[in-house]
């Protein structure tokens, strides 16, 4: 039974927009989780002559005409991780050249049509392409240079790189909000390894239980950030895996959360102790993505609370549900040079118990910039 008027409404609303997203999940699909697409039980292998290379976010599809005598005959697309996973790993478009003959072995698409995820690509000379290291991020990250909490001459914690130097977070380790405390297997992308974990995720209402579990059943392939670009507000800014960087503009009171994922998004955070409603073209009749946030230190701890939230995106990886009673407490502390400890409390009565709170680190990458990233490059 569902616990209010506005569990209600937002659970229609989902409903209908799962059912959109299922009747166009194909075409529009962006950056997604795998098995949202392509049939993981089953694999295919295709021998066929590359006739395009689609190299742009959110991922890159290599084209290759296929004859009868080497799988099922068509014009294959052939996709790939992004452009900055596979450059991070060598990999560049000059890899690859018209004509060049590939094998490939790798995921059939779910409805049928000639797109695989490839797993394995091979050229003519037995040369593997394209594969990667999933130990790369790590080992950069173990190379940094260790150091104390950089600071301002008044002496608060910097949350953002000094003057003249370059530096993002990245978060290594969560792939979606879980209660602290519960020990939960999932991916990246927060789809449980045992869905009979989902009890354990987050003090649920009844009905918020079953449209969880009925988006990690179906994949995340509803997810409106893959579907259709949508902003990722709330803690799913600090899960996404291209990292955010924190601009402080103490002069004017307020700070930037900068996105390197999704579509390089933006988000203001206020420390000059304003009213929570209408600001920035919001207010309680005007709903926004990443809310109103109000900001205090607390030592050296950034405490953030955040309202008014719309119903339109996931607040997180793995498709936990909101309203719009959501009220986020965020709290970072910088902990040393290359840890940003983060922690959200999350308070909405019209979906959860009660409130709850999950935590985790974000990594510094020093000495870059966020990598270039826009989920709507190609829609293949």
């Amino acid at each position: 039974m569902l616990s209010s008027n506005i569990s209600l409404i937002g659970f229609l609303r989902h409903s209908i927009a799962l059912l959109i997203g299922l009747s166009s999940a194909s075409p529009l699909l962006a950056h997604h989780t795998v098995a949202a697409k392509f049939d993981i039980a089953h694999t295919i292998s295709l021998t066929g002559r590359v006739t395009e290379v689609d190299w742009a976010n959110p991922h890159v599809h290599i084209f290759i005409q296929v004859d009868e005598d080497a799988g099922p005959a068509g014009n294959w697309a052939v996709e790939l991780e992004s452009t900055i996973e596979l450059e991070r790993n060598g990999w560049t478009a000059d890899d690859l050249s018209i004509g060049d003959i590939l094998t490939v072995r790798g995921l059939p698409a779910r409805d049928g049509s000639e797109q695989v995820w490839g797993q394995r690509i091979a050229s003519s000379n037995g040369l593997v392409l394209f594969t990667l290291d999933d130990q790369a991020l790590d080992t950069m990250l173990s190379e940094r240079p260790a150091g104390p909490v950089p600071r301002w001459p008044d002496g608060q914690p910097r949350l953002g790189p000094p003057p003249g130097q370059s530096g993002y977070w990245i978060n290594t380790g969560s792939g979606s909000l879980v209660e602290d405390g519960q020990s939960i297997v999932m991916d990246a992308e927060g789809v449980l390894v045992n869905l009979e974990d989902a009890d354990q995720v987050a003090p649920f209402q009844d009905w918020a239980k079953d449209l969880y579990v009925l988006r990690q059943s179906n994949a995340l392939r509803n997810d409106p950030l893959y579907l259709f670009c949508i902003p990722p507000g709330g803690p799913r800014q600090f899960q996404l895996p291209y990292g955010v960087q924190l601009v402080e503009q103490r002069n004017r009171d307020r700070l930037f959360v900068l996105m390197g994922s999704g579509n390089r998004n933006w988000r203001l955070i206020y420390t000059d102790e304003r009213n929570e409603v209408s600001q920035v073209s919001g207010n309680d009749d005007n709903p926004l993505f990443y809310g109103r946030s109000l900001a205090r230190w607390d030592g050296d701890t950034l405490v953030v609370n955040s309202g008014g939230f719309n119903e339109g995106f996931w607040f997180s990886n793995g498709g936990l549900p909101h309203t719009r009673l959501l009220k986020l407490e965020e709290r970072f502390t910088r902990s040393d040079l290359n840890t940003l400890m983060y922690s959200v409390t999350v308070n909405d009565p019209g979906t959860y118990s009660r409130p709850w709170t999950s935590s985790w680190n974000l990594q510094w990458v020093p000495g870059e910039e966020m990598p270039e990233y826009y989920c709507q490059d190609n829609r293949q």
